[in-house]
């Protein structure tokens, strides 16, 4: 059970606890304070009320055992005398069969063989360890008793009543004393089985909300990743390209400024939509508008803005009825390989293919050929190429990636579009 659902039922279980037995507050273990200094469970209201009428009902069986002692000239005074003490011991070893109950069980079984008025002391001890004890143990116990039974009537017969009665009456209510017993026991094993699948339940809620809370942020990471490095790449190559050519025609530093201040815009307004996503909690789907495959021309474009020669070849039925997993993950694969394009391979050629329709698979290829002088030196972590796997797996397809014969680079993707 979570600490939050413990505080919560703890105060309310502590206003009734006197109702119920300390080894159950125990077992259930609900941050109440039933020990003290790490010893036993402490007694409850009602554990000394019961407590308290067990001895009250052993002592009045002993009281009618000692009527029967008098009332039989055939007792010797001296047995009599025996028989009470061990009756009297017998009483206030009651308030020890919570600790004990199968020692006081075992020691039990003897002395009321030789003690009537131990006779209810015996009963409500083996009642005792049918609740607190398994089967095994009331059965020992009790087969003791039944095998005791008859020479016990036999060595001290009532001459009112028939041998055979007091023997199938003292076996009957030793079945019902048992079966009592091990009634209550099946009661509080409900109640502790029941508390178990309650702490189940919660924990496997609490992963699960954990694991949907993880998938949301990874979402959203995945999102903030293909978005803004698209942008911050366009940044990085048109003010690379002021760095390197100061010289430049006045016309290309302006249009180079206005792509840099566009790209910065588009980049800060992409972060606070996803940062507005991230506070209110709810995926990037609910969040933003998602792109889907009609916005690849605008992509392409922006590319071509950048510098960056690109070749669309879009042979798609119907892409505006596309689904919007596939739309989505087709449109940010093919931003992540053009943004790879511009980091790692400036200048060169890019050929993007998007080919299929309705009950077909959806193909996307991204191709860059081989870059004619050095590689570029922006940094890349390959989070992108991964993001862009799980993507893909996440719609149903596969993604792969890789070099090309001629030197250049292709990433291919297949999403279904049933």
């Amino acid at each position: 059970m979570s600490t939050e659902k413990t505080a919560e039922t703890a105060p309310v279980f502590a206003e009734r606890r006197w109702f119920y037995p300390s080894a159950l507050i125990h077992e259930l273990d609900l941050g109440i304070d039933t020990t003290r200094s790490g010893r036993r469970p402490r007694r409850t209201a009602r554990d000394w009320a019961v407590d308290f009428c067990c001895f009250l009902l052993a002592v009045l069986v002993g009281l009618l055992g000692i009527q029967t002692l008098i009332d039989n000239p055939a007792v010797p005074h001296s047995l009599a005398v025996a028989d009470q003490v061990l009756g009297a011991l017998s009483c206030a070893a009651i308030w020890l069969r919570r600790r004990w109950p199968l020692g006081l069980a075992a020691v039990m079984t003897p002395v009321s063989f030789v003690s009537e008025t131990s006779g209810g002391v015996a009963v409500i001890v083996l009642f005792s360890l049918a609740v607190h004890r398994p089967f095994r143990c009331v059965a020992w116990v009790g087969g003791a008793h039944m095998v005791l039974a008859p020479l016990y009537f036999w060595w001290r017969p009532d001459p009112e009543v028939p041998y055979l009665a007091f023997l199938v009456l003292f076996m009957v209510l030793m079945g019902a004393v048992v079966g009592w017993g091990m009634f209550v026991r099946s009661k509080r094993q409900l109640m502790l089985s029941l508390r178990d699948r309650a702490r189940r339940a919660e924990t496997e809620a609490r992963l699960r909300a954990e694991q949907a809370q993880r998938g949301a942020r990874e979402a959203i990471a995945r999102e903030m990743h293909d978005v803004l490095a698209h942008r911050l790449t366009l940044l990085s190559v048109h003010a690379g390209a002021l760095e390197f050519r100061p010289d430049a025609p006045r016309e290309e530093i302006v249009r180079a400024a206005g792509v840099i201040r566009e790209s910065a815009h588009e980049a800060l307004q992409d972060l606070r939509e996803i940062i507005g996503v991230l506070r209110a909690g709810e995926s990037d789907d609910a969040g933003r508008p998602q792109p889907t495959l009609a916005a690849l021309d605008r992509l392409v474009a922006e590319s071509r803005e950048a510098g960056t020669e690109v070749a669309l070849d879009r042979r798609v039925a119907d892409s505006g009825g596309a689904p919007a997993s596939v739309g989505r993950a087709a449109y940010r694969i093919v931003q992540e390989a053009l943004t790879n394009a511009r980091k790692h391979a400036p200048g060169t050629e890019v050929t993007v293919a998007v080919t299929g329709g309705p009950g077909e698979d959806l193909a996307v290829s991204v191709h860059n050929t081989a870059p004619a002088g050095e590689i570029s030196p922006v940094p890349g972590a390959g989070q992108g190429l991964i993001g862009l796997t799980e993507r893909a797996t996440l719609a149903g397809g596969t993604l792969e990636h890789g070099p090309t014969p001629d030197g250049g680079f292709e990433v291919r993707a297949r999403l279904p579009w049933g």
